[in-house]
């Protein structure tokens, strides 16, 4: 998921969709790429478990993505845990520094 995430169209892309589900042309336009770069980073996205694809039933040439934000909380998760870490080593460091070991 980090990789995914590296890209900076990716993260601009993962806002959008957390407004909603857009169809992939509609959101190729709105982040200014040409349709076939957008198609490359909504794989990444995809097989990354960031994004759903769905085809409405009249037109399956058409492609609707939506975020799977449960895939973002595993990511909130763990960043919540490791601030925690980092917050518990930086008291000990400063209970250190400042002579209360």
């Amino acid at each position: 998921m980090f990789d995914a995430l590296a890209d900076a169209m990716r993260r601009r892309a993962i806002q959008r969709l957390s407004q909603g589900p857009v169809r992939a042309g509609d959101l190729a336009k709105e982040l200014g790429l040409a349709p076939p770069a957008m198609s490359r980073h909504l794989k990444v996205l995809r097989d990354a478990g960031l994004v759903s694809e769905t085809h409405p039933e009249f037109d399956a040439r058409i492609r609707i993505y939506e975020l799977k934000s449960e895939r973002l909380d595993l990511i909130r998760d763990w960043l919540a845990r490791a601030e925690a870490g980092w917050s518990q080593q930086l008291a000990a460091f400063k209970k250190h520094v400042e002579g209360g070991q």
